[in-house]
């Protein structure tokens, strides 16, 4: 019995685990999240950061990104994003430099790969 109870209450905390990682929705403004980069950046959301790790597969290309939650930000806020996702709406790019934790390909060029975005609406 009590093994049971151990393992149900096990299974329950992996399942709370994963539903906090998972689900963005309640997430508040300028919240982070880590993630494998076969995982869609939620809407509101952007990449800023990018790097391998072993967890999320193995190669040469990086494989995890952390994401970062726009929404709720006030008009005029300027944030760094990678530009492997697109500017969400009310956002605007205002600059484009490079930045090596931006680099999102196995054959990374000093090409821009990051933006300075501004909430415009």
């Amino acid at each position: 019995m009590t093994r049971t109870r151990y393992a149900a209450a096990l299974a329950t905390m992996a399942v709370t685990a994963l539903a906090i990682t998972v689900s963005p929705a309640s997430a508040a403004p300028g919240d982070t999240r880590t993630s494998c980069s076969s995982t869609l950046t939620p809407d509101g959301w952007v990449d800023t950061q990018w790097w391998n790790s072993g967890g999320c597969g193995s190669g040469f290309t990086p494989n995890t990104k952390q994401i970062k939650d726009l929404r709720g930000y006030p008009v005029g806020t300027q944030v760094n994003a990678c530009a492997s996702t697109w500017p969400p709406a009310g956002w605007t790019i205002t600059n484009s430099y490079y930045s090596s934790g931006c680099s999102y390909s196995a054959v990374p060029s000093l090409n821009p790969n990051t933006w300075t975005l501004k909430r415009a609406s």
